[in-house]
Parts: C-alpha cells; structure tokens; sequence
C-alpha cells in the first residue's frame, strides 16, 4: 500500500498558514513576509513535502484569463450578475470565460475551465462538486466562491448577500405594517444556501413576533414559476388558510399571483404577495411586487476583484456579505 500523499494542506496546516500562502512561496507569486515565508519552507522540509506539478507551473501558466462557472445563464436572476462580471473583469484587464455546468453530461471527467486555461474561478453555488474544489485549494489554484460557503471549512473565499436579514425584514414588514399572521414560505432548490438563510429569516420574524411556525404553510417553489404556480393551487385546493405567500424569489411570485388570480383572490386585498432578489420585472408584475432587492450585479463585480486579488496573492476579506434592502411596492398592500 503507497503511503498517503502530502499535499499543500499539510504544509499549510503544518507552518500555521493559508494555502493560498504556501502556494504564493512555492511559486514566488507574489512577496511574503520573511518570518512567514521561512516557516512555511521548514514545514516543506520536515514533511519532505514535493510540489505538485499543476502548483508548480500555476506561476509561469499565465493567461490573462478568468473563468466563471454557473449553473445555467438563462433566467431573470443570471443577467444582473453576468453584467457585473463582465464590468469586473473588464476593469481588471482580464478576458472571461463562461461555462454552464448543466450543459454538461454527468461523470464526464473533462473540465472545460480550470488551471490550464484560466488565471482563476468564479463558481456560483453549485456549479462545482466538493472534489473538485478540495482539489483546486489543495493545489492553490484562486478560486472564489459565489453564494456558496466552502465545502470542509477549506479556506476559500465567499462573496455572497444578506439573505437571513433581508428575509426577516420583508416577514416583519407583513407582520407588523399589514398584520398578516400566516404566511406561506416557498422554497427553492435543496441544499440551495440562499433558500436556507432565507428561510431562517423568515422563522426567525415568526419567532420574534411570537406566530407559531406552521410546517404546512412551507411549500415547494423551487426558484421556479411553474412549480410555484402548482403549490399555490395545491395549497388552496386543500383549504388551507393564509394571509400571505413570501415566495422566496421573484421568478416564483410570477407563479403565485397566476395561481391566486386563477383562484378569484384578490392581491392584496385578500393575500398579499412579497418576493425576493428584486429583478428587472419585478416592478412591472400586477399588482407591481415588494420584495427584497439583492445586489446581484455588485456580487458579480466584488466577486471578480476579490479573485483578482488572490490571484495576485493579496490579502482579502475571506467572506464579503453585501446588503440587501427591502423595495416596497403595491403587493403586500402598501
């Protein structure tokens, strides 16, 4: 049996620094403190530790390049952030690529974008499994994860929004200015993080105003119209009472206020209706909706100059959380 291999991880653990640290020594990227440079060198030596060949070309390996890896670009949501990216990488001199993963077959072992031809990823929450990214930091390639935390708490950094405030305040608003006690939550995708952060922000409004959580005003919208739509009528279809659907995303809300209209209630005068991420359309629904805005389009561009920074071997902030702010429009009854 071989023995286990060394890799970049235990150097880093090893000195008591970041990989991304290790690797800017290793390669002569970028200047590191004395002191630091040469207690990562003695960790190099007592573990007899070897680069690996990918770390060891990243730093003549330039090109110009950097790679952003979604899960599809289609929809609402994707346009903002695309236009921030573009903006970024414009900025910093950079060309882009972009892949959307789910254009690609399963178990395909090609990747289109990584360490041969970019300087550096951008990857949107899920578009990248734990094996891969594990394999990225272990080898020090700059990668900087979009709405996404890191997978094994690996040190690579986050550029997301606040979803569990931002969700609070928009339930709060409903509990507090239109009196509304049950309100239905959908949503999104599972495992999707930001779905989760909001959810708990709309748990935690419940439990700040003393409304007993209720699971079965918890329904499926799946960031998407259609499934939204199918929940709302099967909600109403069970006679289920409510006063009010935060729909979790503003694509879903399309989907409600087509179920509610379908259904001969009125929005809002008999449920209002709130979502969240604020989109281009999200004015222009009838009614027009309140919803949560997101800086979508500055997550793209801060996402693009925190990556540029690494791949510089600067020091960044290893999670920016940007804010979000409530739109108040027609639908909830304001």
């Amino acid at each position: 049996m071989h023995p286990t291999r060394l890799t970049i991880a235990d150097v880093a653990q090893r000195a008591g620094v970041s990989i991304a640290t290790v690797s800017r020594v290793l390669n002569g990227t970028a200047p590191v403190d004395a002191q630091t440079a040469e207690r990562v060198r003695s960790a190099v030596a007592a573990l007899n530790y070897v680069p690996h060949a990918a770390a060891r070309t990243l730093a003549s390996h330039r090109t110009a390049t950097i790679g952003l890896l979604l899960p599809e670009i289609s929809g609402a949501f994707f346009q903002p952030l695309l236009r921030g990216v573009e903006a970024g990488v414009s900025e910093a001199g950079y060309d882009l690529l972009i892949h959307a993963t789910q254009s690609r077959p399963e178990n395909t072992p090609h990747r289109p974008l990584g360490e041969y031809n970019t300087d550096g990823l951008l990857v949107f929450t899920e578009s990248l499994d734990e094996k891969e990214l594990t394999r990225l930091h272990e080898i020090g390639f700059p990668v900087v994860l979009l709405h996404q935390a890191p997978p094994n708490s690996l040190d690579i950094p986050v550029v997301t929004i606040e979803n569990q405030s931002g969700a609070q305040k928009i339930v709060d608003h409903l509990i507090e200015i239109h009196q509304c006690r049950r309100i239905v939550f959908l949503h999104g995708p599972a495992n999707h993080e930001d779905s989760s952060w909001r959810e708990k922000g709309y748990r935690q409004a419940l439990d700040v105003h003393q409304i007993a959580f209720d699971p079965v005003l918890i329904r499926r919208g799946n960031f998407d119209r259609n499934e939204a739509r199918a929940s709302i009528e099967k909600l109403v279809s069970e006679g289920i009472n409510f006063d009010a659907v935060f729909t979790g995303d503003d694509e879903s809300a399309i989907g409600v206020l087509m179920a509610l209209r379908q259904a001969g209630l009125k929005v809002p005068d008999e449920i209002a209706v709130v979502g969240f991420d604020d989109s281009l359309f999200a004015g222009t629904l009838s009614p027009p909706l309140t919803t949560v805005r997101a800086p979508t389009e500055l997550v793209g561009k801060q996402g693009v100059r925190q990556l540029v920074r690494v791949i510089q071997g600067e020091e960044i902030e290893p999670r920016l959380v940007l804010p979000t702010e409530l739109t108040i429009r027609q639908s909830c009854g304001c």
